[in-house]
């Protein structure tokens, strides 16, 4: 059974930094692809951003390009997602979710992934 953790949300002012950390069991991380995504009440899930299990290929939304870096650290078994420049409308929450090999074009889908973790709130002010 893959366990994810995230943590890392929070409030921040607009401008500002934060960074997520989802902390994945050993059995996971070395076989595994992730991706972040976020939600609002009401929305779909949005796809942010996606690291493939060698860490050598990332995708990002065009919403968060240049400000979002997601990132993976095998000794921590942990994925992170760096968001800077953060605009209100980042307000959502944030999950982030694996599963195995993922065919390229196809990791912005939520419904491929089929572990998740429990999600953590970020709150952008103005």
């Amino acid at each position: 059974q893959v366990q994810l953790v995230e943590s890392g949300g929070g409030l921040v002012q607009a401008g500002g930094s934060l960074r997520l950390s989802c902390a994945a069991s050993e059995r996971a991380f070395s076989r595994y692809d992730f991706g972040w995504f976020r939600q609002v009440p009401g929305k779909e899930r949005e796809f942010i951003a996606a690291i493939n299990w060698t860490g050598g290929r990332t995708t990002y939304a065009d919403s968060v390009k240049g400000r979002f870096t997601i990132s993976s650290d095998n000794a921590k078994n942990t994925v992170y997602l760096q968001m800077n420049s953060l605009k209100p409308e980042d307000t959502a929450v944030y999950y982030c979710a694996v599963d195995s090999r993922i065919a390229p074009g196809y990791c912005n889908i939520a419904a491929v992934y089929h572990y998740w973790g429990q999600g953590t709130q970020v709150t952008v002010s103005t």
